[in-house]
């Protein structure tokens, strides 16, 4: 049995607020066309009544071909309690290896996010310098921007 890893899904108040966010930060590209889900199979799938879900899928940075993230709204909205804990149970965060951690962390605060936890260098001896902040995106989702030097 076949099995590939496709994408993932954060669900938004604000989708295109926060694919805009993901393509101006992290250099995301959208996957058209955008998607304006419903009808009875959506219902049946979601299991929401009435379920009408916009959105986009983008490209991640560093891959031609591969996985998304999938960015979607709701409506009726979700109930979602927006708060977002690092240790929180189920998915944590979504990760980006960059070139400087610094210079994305400035970027991502001017696009309407914020940092989460204090920008960290830890040398581990056989993998090399990790320099490594959390932050949170305009909605409250955590992101880890790292960068790994020999």
């Amino acid at each position: 049995m076949a099995i590939k890893y496709v994408h993932t899904n954060i669900i938004a108040n604000d989708w295109e607020k926060l694919a805009n966010f993901d393509i101006e930060v992290f250099n995301c590209k959208p996957l058209y066309p955008e998607r304006n889900l419903s009808g009875g199979w959506i219902e049946k799938v979601t299991n929401i009544d009435k379920a009408r879900i916009k959105g986009i899928h983008l490209r991640l940075p560093g891959y031609n071909v591969g996985p998304t993230l999938e960015i979607f709204q709701y409506d009726p909205e979700n109930l979602r309690v927006n708060s977002s804990y690092v240790n929180q149970q189920g998915y944590g965060h979504i990760a980006f290896h960059v070139d400087d951690v610094e210079k994305v962390l400035t970027k991502l605060i001017e696009h309407g996010g914020e940092k989460y936890g204090e920008l960290v260098n830890q040398q581990y001896e056989s993998l090399g310098l990790l320099t490594v902040v959390y932050a949170k995106d305009p909605e409250g989702n955590i992101i880890e921007i790292q960068n790994w030097k020999s």
